[in-house]
């Protein structure tokens, strides 16, 4: 089968053997697939949890058709079925994932690529929003790094949870004002060095209940200091940097709840877990298509070296993703 595979010049297209699927596991035919920041580290050689290196197939996003399932699979996933998932090797003709990364195409949604961009924020956006930030109907939010794929479908998730106040941050002028126009209350700079009074005087002197944040680094203290007491900070990704000092007085004064999440540290069963409480919350409006993202551009497998380009040139707003079939 073709995959793109990293080399000693970093992506290329390959042939490579077909992979074959353990007990637990699904082979799914690709026809699309979507990008993801974590492709750009592992398209330079870097490791990503267990993924990544020389000869590893790039990829963690895609949708197809179930090809081939393990003894171990529940009976819900059948061969022939569309579905959409995430999983190591997502750049290729076919794509194995444990099961409880597998999710049947919504009826609302009927283009691959379309689907392929939804699982991993789905999920990702769900665990932090409901079980770690405890997100409750009329609760304020900030999203730092909205103008991503998974900062949109935070937005989109906070709605439907009811979410009171919601505040979005994006270094782009023209993506402030698409986050304005999907509904945003608050589209500030994080580079502005007045953004958190910003947010406390829109929040009546409070600030945000609850933080999703995929920047951390140097504004860290300031996202400290733009959290409501007893708000909780849910530390997702680390655009801006992966280490900066620490305000431990600010903490304590604040009493903000901090925690941090990966999938990389995920057991199978950890990722079923969660995969489940996502589609009992949010089934019935995935289904319904109301929960999707904007595929901002779309390229052939053979082009992924110019896809992971435009990736890192950071103008787009909303997914890429590979045409496999």
């Amino acid at each position: 089968m073709r995959a793109i595979v990293y080399g000693p010049q970093g992506p290329v297209l390959a042939e490579v053997p077909q992979p074959q699927v353990a007990a637990a596991q699904v082979r799914v035919r690709v026809q699309a697939c979507a990008l993801n920041r974590a492709d750009l580290y592992m398209a330079e050689g870097r490791r990503h949890g267990d993924g990544g290196g020389p000869g590893a197939i790039l990829g963690l996003e895609w949708a197809g058709t179930v090809d081939a399932v393990g003894p171990e699979v529940p009976p819900h996933i059948q061969p022939g079925q569309r579905v959409m998932g995430s999983g190591r090797g997502a750049f290729a003709d076919y794509a194995v994932a444990d099961w409880g990364r597998v999710l049947p195409l919504p009826d609302g949604i009927g283009d691959p690529a379309e689907a392929a961009t939804l699982p991993i924020a789905l999920q990702t956006m769900h665990d932090a929003l409901a079980t770690h930030g405890r997100l409750r109907a009329g609760q304020s939010l900030l999203i730092h790094g909205a103008s991503t794929a998974v900062g949109l479908m935070a937005l989109q998730i906070a709605r439907h949870m009811q979410a009171g106040w919601i505040a979005g941050s994006s270094t782009s002028p023209a993506k402030r004002q698409r986050l304005l126009e999907l509904g945003v209350d608050l589209a500030f700079d994080p580079g502005a060095s007045d953004w958190p009074r910003q947010v406390i005087d829109a929040t009546g002197g409070k600030g945000a209940q609850v933080v999703v944040d995929m920047l951390a680094g140097p504004i860290f203290n300031a996202t400290l200091a733009a959290t409501a007491f007893e708000g909780r900070i849910v530390n997702v990704g680390r655009l801006a940097g992966r280490s900066a000092n620490f305000d431990f007085d600010l903490h304590a004064l604040r009493r903000v709840h901090y925690s941090g999440v990966t999938f990389r540290t995920r057991t199978p069963e950890e990722v079923r877990q969660i995969t489940g409480r996502m589609l009992r919350d949010l089934g019935e409006p995935l289904r319904a298509g109301h929960l999707r993202l904007p595929i901002d551009c779309e390229f052939e497998l053979e082009q992924c070296a110019q896809a992971l380009a435009y990736m890192r040139a950071n103008r787009h707003f909303g997914k890429i993703t590979l045409r496999v079939a």
